[in-house]
Parts: structure tokens; C-alpha cells; sequence
């Protein structure tokens, strides 16, 4: 029998976003009003395999992982909210705006983003972008996005591609994660790499400033930004930015409030490994596998890319 080696070891895109949070029933609640009614998973206890990428020899934490009630295909990858347990969770970094080394934001799909982002702020939710829209080059894509904070001040981008959706047949609301943006330094080379983990398609790609981001980075002089959003036929998509002249690092701690980190999806974590080995990449600590009862389990990995990001490969079958 011939064996065919699976390209991109089975990976599936983006699969979900990491927050930090001070209150997990405050971030459910604040989520579930996003549309992510949907648990895939509530645990709480040890967390194997971090002890590169935290820095400490033991994390417990309560860990929910939540889902789109109205998935679509612009919005796939879901949401992991994380209350560490053992010790003071790390606060965000002090002047973080947008597009620094870390993970900038959690980006969701919406169909009629502006009347949805008018809603939340009418319902006592910070808005810190209000609606504005553009047609991002090279193909003239057309876009509306804003921009609310979570409860720990996690920026959550709300878009509608309009051009992408045009003639479907779905309903007003979110519809799950879209992308993850964050920073880099050397945006080509960040590029190449996720594209050999099956981020093969480019949706846009644009260089300038963006003017309504500015208020963010005060008193810092706002940077000219490059970025590109590489896709995935089979998840979310990931926003790759890189600032001139360069802004500082704002990575934090693993676990810290707000965004810290993405993981990108896999249908078999060995299989994703084996892929990983194959480019020369090493995965951090022994690969996790937690179950979570009833047959349920949550296994993951981390590795580093080009910026020395920490990245997750997870594999959850719930």
C-alpha cells in the first residue's frame, strides 16, 4: 500500500483564541452576548506542558472553551478563556495598542457589524472604534469593522466582509472568530512560515496608517503598519502586522488578561507533530492530553514561530 504523507500534518487553521480573564462567569456571560453560546468544554486543574512557555513549574487554571452558536465559514475558530488558579494572573501589558509583538485581538464575524456594534454600546458595552469601512487591496475586498473591549479590556473586533458574503443566506449577528491578528517583525518571513502550516491563501494585503487606531497608542507616535490576513480552507485566518519604524514587545506572560495567544487546529496533534518535525520545527514540553470525561479529551502542544511567539497545535474532541 502507498502511504500518502497528509500536507500540513491534518493542521486545520486557526482553531481558537486565548484570553486571559479576572471573572470567568463575567467573560461567559460578556461572550455569550457575542454568540459564543456553545461549551465545548469547561475544566478546571492542572495544565500540563507549559512549564517552557509560562515560566513555572506548575499551572492550574479554570480553562472554558466556548463556540459560535451560528458558525459560518468566515467565522470557524472559536474562544479559550483562561482564570489561572495557582497563582496572581499577569495583567496586560502596560501601553499595549495594536500590532506589537503579542496578540493584538479576537476578530469576529458579523453580519450587520454596525448595527450590532451600536447595539452593544447602547447595552453598556465600551466601544472603542466606532464603524468605518474600506476596500482592502489587492482585490478590492469590501469591509466594515469596530471595535468593543471584553471585561478585561481584550480588544474585540467585530467585521463583515461584505464582498465575501454577498448573496448568502444567513441571519443578522456574529457568527465566530474570523482571524487573529499580531505583530512581527519581518512580515514576509512570518508569511512563509504560516504558509507551510496551511495558511495558503491571502485575502488582502495593505501598508499605511490607520487613523482610527491612533487614540490607541498615545503618547507613542503611531507607526506606519504592514499586513496581509493569510487564510485557511478549513478554520480562522491569521492577521499578521509589522509596525515602522518598530513598537515594543508586548507579548506578556502566557495567561496574562486579555489576548495572549492562538492555537492553530488539528484533526491528529501526532500528525501535526510529525509535520512540524518534518520543517525543522521543535515543539516546548511533552504534549498534553487532558480528558475531560464521557470520552471527551483536549490534547495540545506548543512550538515557537519566526518571532518566538508561543503557538498552541490543539486537538479537542468534546
Amino acid at each position: 500500500m502507498v502511504q500518502v504523507r497528509r500536507r500540513y500534518g491534518t493542521m486545520t487553521g486557526l482553531d481558537h483564541i486565548g484570553l486571559g480573564v479576572s471573572d470567568m462567569e463575567t467573560s461567559l456571560a460578556f461572550f455569550a452576548g457575542l454568540g459564543f453560546e456553545d461549551v465545548a468544554f469547561d475544566y478546571q486543574g492542572p495544565l500540563p506542558g507549559l512549564s517552557v512557555v509560562t515560566g513555572h513549574d506548575a499551572t492550574e487554571a479554570r480553562v472554558v472553551m466556548v463556540r459560535s452558536a451560528n458558525p459560518t465559514v468566515l467565522g470557524r475558530a472559536s474562544i479559550k478563556l483562561v482564570q489561572i488558579t495557582n497563582r496572581v494572573q499577569a495583567p496586560q501589558p502596560a501601553g499595549f495598542a495594536w500590532g506589537e509583538l503579542g496578540i493584538c485581538e479576537v476578530c469576529i464575524h458579523v453580519h450587520g457589524q454596525a448595527a450590532f456594534y451600536h447595539d452593544l454600546v447602547a447595552r453598556g458595552h465600551t466601544g472603542i472604534m466606532e464603524p468605518n469601512e474600506a476596500d482592502l487591496p489587492p482585490y478590492e475586498t469590501h469591509c466594515g469593522l469596530s471595535y468593543v473591549v471584553d471585561p478585561d479590556d481584550a480588544k474585540i473586533e467585530l467585521i463583515e466582509w461584505s464582498t465575501l458574503e454577498n448573496g448568502w443566506p444567513v441571519s443578522d449577528g456574529p457568527q465566530g472568530v474570523n482571524h487573529v491578528a499580531f505583530g512581527c517583525t519581518d512580515l514576509q518571513r512570518t508569511q512563509t512560515f504560516y504558509q507551510s502550516l496551511g495558511f495558503t491563501g491571502k485575502l488582502f494585503e495593505s501598508e499605511g496608517f490607520f487613523e482610527p487606531m491612533h487614540p490607541w497608542f498615545a503618547p507613542r507616535t503611531p507607526p506606519r503598519q504592514q499586513m496581509m490576513l493569510l487564510t485557511s480552507p478549513y478554520g480562522g485566518g491569521l492577521e499578521p502586522v509589522q509596525h515602522f519604524p518598530p513598537s515594543p514587545d508586548m507579548r506578556g506572560d502566557w495567561g496574562h488578561f486579555g489576548t495572549f495567544e492562538f492555537a492553530i487546529g488539528a484533526r491528529s496533534l501526532e500528525s501535526a507533530i510529525e509535520h512540524l518535525t518534518h520543517l525543522g520545527i521543535r515543539t516546548l514540553d511533552e504534549p498534553a492530553n487532558i480528558d475531560l470525561g464521557d470520552g471527551a479529551s483536549w490534547r495540545y502542544v506548543y512550538f515557537q514561530d519566526p518571532d518566538n511567539l508561543y503557538v498552541c497545535v490543539s486537538e479537542v474532541r468534546a
